[in-house]
């Protein structure tokens, strides 16, 4: 029997999937964890064969990072309403094992865990046909570091003092930049970069970051990042067949 480690702080969806569970024989709920503070403390006791994680707010890709090298042999499924190429993608790379929407029926959503516990990845076509289809732009590390500082509101001169460069040189990255992903100005470089750069790094704290925080934060910035581009496509329901790509881990 797999044991399913639930983390989800609403309480209703959480007790129909406590009941779904119980009635399968397949899997036993070993806890349902409210709070993201609590995971790591519940992983180490219950080290579960899977862990359905309700994407929330409080969802960062350093926590994502943390709970991998914490319980290595648990399988991660995002448990989503709805979730952005962008994020799909960063979340595969740190070792998510499937995207599960809430909308699906309860046979689905067993047959996901089912699949995962065996092994294998478990994406939407839909989601899959958008990765296969998105554009990848390729930085250097400081790009990487600059578009991280702008996204968190610092001005170039601070941008400067961060990197250890001079202004002038924050303002050719910058120009160098706007041609790169085709951006008009810093609001759109800034727009790209907390879709996909700063929330692949952790760094999504935008309002209030000193200096030496902001700098911190983007000395490991992502080398490449995908940036979705929408292509006319034919209407797809929720029912949409999903793409399980096989493979032992």
């Amino acid at each position: 029997m797999a044991t399913v480690l639930l983390c989800c702080d609403e309480p209703v969806l959480a007790e129909g999937l406590t009941v779904i569970l119980s009635q399968t024989g397949g899997f036993d709920l070993v806890s349902c964890c409210p709070k993201v503070d609590d995971l790591h403390n519940q992983l180490e006791l219950h080290q579960p064969d899977l862990l359905l994680m309700d994407l929330t707010a409080k969802f960062t890709f350093s926590l994502l990072s943390g709970l991998q090298n914490l319980v290595q042999h648990t399988k991660i499924v995002l448990w989503v309403h709805s979730i952005s190429t962008e994020l799909a993608l960063q979340a595969m790379s740190l070792g998510v094992r499937g995207v599960l929407r809430k909308t699906v029926p309860t046979e689905v959503l067993l047959r996901c865990l089912v699949r995962v516990n065996e092994g294998e990845l478990w994406f939407e076509k839909t989601l899959t046909d958008s990765i296969m289809s998105a554009k990848r732009y390729s930085l250097t590390r400081r790009e990487g570091q600059l578009v991280i500082l702008l996204t968190q509101g610092l001005k170039n001169k601070e941008i400067a003092t961060a990197l250890s460069i001079s202004e002038g040189t924050v303002k050719v990255y910058l120009s160098r930049l706007f041609q790169k992903l085709n951006v008009k100005d810093r609001f759109e470089l800034a727009l790209f970069g907390l879709r996909n750069v700063a929330a692949g790094a952790g760094a999504m704290d935008v309002t209030t970051v000193s200096t030496q925080n902001a700098a911190s934060s983007a000395m490991n910035p992502p080398r490449s990042f995908f940036v979705e581009r929408i292509p006319p496509q034919p209407h797809h329901d929720e029912h949409t067949p999903l793409v399980q790509f096989r493979g032992r881990s």
